[in-house]
């Protein structure tokens, strides 16, 4: 009956729900403190096999603190003075009807830009809007990229239509003619080639008493361009060269104008050493699914894009093989968000209905935090796959310890207060310590993992099983020999169970890497291993020193050969999976060697 229920306590690994449970639990914990919220768990080891990371330009790559730099006026640029200082003559009006085409109490980062140089374009009141009446406005659509707001004077009921949007949109409004046209696309380039996001002003005029239905049906005037500044976060070059050494393509989306999204492209080191490869928002409209599969392998910004069109990016994209991860913020997507593997809302300016939409939420909508996302993924695949590694090895002994001396008719090695001995350090080992174990070195230089790759592969398991029947068999041949020497049924299980004690904790330390040996691994720090292995360590000590508990456990007292011999053939079972990483690393190394050749 004993040995039945040990050999049934010795079979069953249920560590593996444990871990599953711990390591994403642990996962979303350690990743909340990169200031990223994890809302489905899966997605954490998932944003570490992406292919491609979709994101937003603006706020997410950049700061998203923007500031008038430079503003075209009656065909001249003009620098906007720092400090407080008076904005040039001919700036004042643009900036005056650019604060009219924004909302009274505006919370978008462009329009605080524009409506703080209202002091400065209009001194003598710090509100250029009192006095007047917002009797409409007009918003954005996706089929004109500009709003109008139409006021009205309080004093004599005059009417004042303000127009701001995207210069090409602008220019259409204004009707302009050819060569206007021509000179407006030579500047908004100028501007855009300093990374500066553009925007048309125009100043409308009423006929009539009804106001019109739709914005393109004043008479507008064409008055000039505000380029604003929005600085790169400084921290996302760094994090873009990471994700290219990972080999994780990242792709711009932004509304910007192609220019300016080529500039900042530059700027982050998206494309370092050839030209940057753009897809506008019309480009997309004209293309159908089979051209976009083609094209888009090679794209790194898609400029001029709607929020609805991050939705065909994402199909094709994974119609292509790759494993897509994509930023948003706006309720238009969420279809996005939901299509890709791994939706990514951001947590500041991001809608509620995006972050429900999402897998994962940017608190602080930083792209480093993604990256550092990504390598928390990783990390968590390796160390979910060396604890399962871990836990199908010691199995293998602990099962075979149970039943071979039923078959062969010997003593009793292990019964339950063994297995719940050995469990005390499996269960926690398995859980704690290899979840605790920093990421390797080269984490972030290898490629994504393939999405059909399983946790366990064969290998894996093959291997697992190997170092497993390697500590069986040395465990089982201390037995016999001990017995063979007619040391007696104590003396012979003693033995057993202490290399298997030993044995344990060498296949802890073996598997906390396949890459770096035993020696190298300890120059890693790992509190939860030190406690876990000093913990079995003095549990041993005082299981073979207290009479009491050899009684309980069915012990006799062991000299120092003994626990020497033990000790030896503890390390001696796991030496051969030592010399395994040892060669494979050269292997590599040569291999590496070779390419550079």
């Amino acid at each position: 009956f004993l040995a039945g229920l040990a050999l049934a306590m010795a079979i069953l690994p249920e560590e593996f729900p444990v871990i599953l449970t711990i390591f994403f639990a642990l996962g979303a914990w350690r990743i909340s403190r990169r200031r990223v919220l994890t809302r489905r768990l899966p997605a954490i080891e998932s944003l570490g096999s992406a292919t491609v990371l979709c994101v937003d330009k603006t706020g997410t790559l950049t700061q998203n603190r923007m500031a008038v730099r430079r503003i075209l006026s009656d065909g001249s640029f003009h620098d906007v003075p720092d400090g407080d200082q008076p904005l040039p003559d001919a700036a004042r009006e643009l900036v005056i009807l650019a604060i009219f085409a924004s909302k009274p109490d505006p919370f978008d980062p462009m329009e605080q830009a524009i409506r703080s140089l209202g002091p400065r374009a209009q001194p003598r009141t710090a509100e250029p809007q009192e006095g007047w009446e917002l009797a409409r406005a007009y918003p954005l659509s996706p089929e004109l990229l500009v709003m109008s707001h139409v006021w009205k004077s309080s004093a004599d009921g005059h009417h004042l239509v303000a127009a701001k949007g995207a210069p090409e949109a602008i220019a259409d409004l204004c009707r302009l003619a050819s060569p206007e046209r021509e000179a407006l696309t030579n500047a908004v380039e100028a501007l855009a080639a300093q990374g500066l996001r553009v925007l048309g002003v125009a100043r409308g005029t009423v006929d009539s008493p009804e106001l019109p239905e739709a914005q393109s049906d004043f008479a507008f005037e064409f008055v000039g361009l505000l380029g604003l500044a929005d600085p790169i976060r400084p921290e996302v070059p760094a994090a873009i060269r990471e994700c290219r050494q990972a080999g994780i393509r990242v792709v711009m989306i932004t509304g910007d104008y192609p220019v300016t999204a080529i500039q900042v492209a530059r700027d982050i080191g998206l494309a370092h050493d050839h030209a940057v490869v753009v897809l506008t928002g019309s480009d997309l409209d004209r293309m159908d699914d089979v051209s976009l599969r083609e094209r888009i392998e090679s794209v790194e910004v898609f400029a001029r894009v709607r929020p609805e069109q991050k939705l065909r990016i994402v199909r094709a994209l994974k119609a292509n093989g790759e494993v897509v991860a994509m930023t948003g913020d706006g309720v238009n997507d969420a279809p996005a968000l939901k299509a890709s593997d791994m939706g990514i809302a951001m947590g500041q300016r991001g809608t509620d209905v995006a972050r429900e939409a999402a897998d994962l939420v940017l608190l602080d909508d930083d792209f480093a935090s993604i990256v550092a996302a990504a390598r928390m993924g990783r990390r968590i695949f390796d160390n979910l796959r060396n604890a399962g590694a871990y836990i199908f090895a010691i199995h293998v002994p602990i099962a075979g310890m149970s039943m071979l001396p039923i078959l062969f008719g010997w003593p009793l090695v292990l019964m339950p207060v063994h297995i719940v001995f050995l469990e005390l350090i499996i269960d926690p080992a398995c859980s704690l310590v290899f979840e605790a174990e920093p990421e390797e070195e080269d984490v972030m230089e290898r490629p994504p993992r393939r999405p059909e790759e399983p946790l366990f592969s064969k290998r894996i398991v093959g291997l697992a099983l190997l170092q497993g029947a390697a500590v069986l068999a040395i465990v089982l041949l201390v037995f016999t020999v001990a017995l063979r020497r007619g040391q007696g049924a104590e003396d012979a299980r003693a033995l057993a169970f202490t290399t298997l004690i030993v044995s344990n904790l060498a296949l802890i330390l073996a598997n906390r890497s396949w890459t770096r040996t035993i020696i190298q691994s300890l120059r890693t720090r790992n509190a939860a291993l030190f406690w876990v292995l000093g913990g079995a360590a003095g549990f041993l000590a005082l299981l073979l020193s207290v009479p009491t508990f050899r009684e309980l456990f069915g012990f006799s007292k062991l000299h120092l050969d003994d626990l020497a011999l033990c000790l030896g053939a503890g390390l001696l079972s796991i030496a051969w999976f030592e010399g395994f990483k040892l060669l494979r690393a050269r292997k590599s190394l040569g291999a590496t060697a070779g390419a550079a050749g």
